[in-house]
């Protein structure tokens, strides 16, 4: 699917520009909905190495937390589900798209047309959930710096993120 390729291979460059040595393992569970699944592909991850997990699907923190690891979860907040190892998630918020489409109505202009920008940060229609205090203390300084900076870049329109839809390899 395009739209998941897209995030998980935003997530790949972000890890290898931290680390361009990086190992990221991808496995798809071909399921909109199965956390079993998916956490039992997130084992199989850690069992060959993964020390860091992203949560594009429910399955996959509770697996972290079980093995004392840090994931990022996807699409809302989900520091909730394991608070000592959520760092984070990219967040999606579909507020400007829909307010933009319901003015668009309102005034009688609405077109057909590509809204993809309103889901990016830019727009307001993402978001780096903010990284709790207690994992904070545990990231490196300079790591903070440069996800901070990276974020308000990207905001500020003087970074883009390039759009990647083709399926990511299984090891990159």
């Amino acid at each position: 699917m395009p739209e998941v390729n897209r995030i998980v291979n935003a997530f790949i460059k972000g890890a290898k520009d931290v680390n361009p040595k990086v190992k990221v393992y991808v496995s798809f569970i071909n399921s909109w909905f199965d956390p079993a699944a998916a956490k039992e592909q997130a084992v199989a991850q850690i069992d060959n190495g993964a020390d860091v997990l992203y949560a594009e699907r429910f399955g996959v923190i509770e697996a972290a937390a079980e093995k004392k690891l840090w994931a990022f979860g996807n699409m809302s907040d989900q520091n909730s589900l394991a608070p000592e190892y959520v760092v984070s998630s990219a967040v999606w918020n579909m507020d400007p798209t829909v307010e933009y489409l319901i003015n668009q109505v309102k005034g009688g202009t609405f077109t057909a047309q590509d809204l993809k920008d309103f889901s990016m940060v830019g727009k307001g229609g993402a978001s780096l959930a903010a990284i709790p205090d207690a994992i904070k203390a545990q990231l490196p300084a300079e790591l903070l710096t440069k996800v901070m900076d990276q974020e308000k870049a990207i905001a500020a329109g003087t970074f883009r993120v390039d759009i990647n839809e083709a399926q990511p390899l299984p090891v990159n």
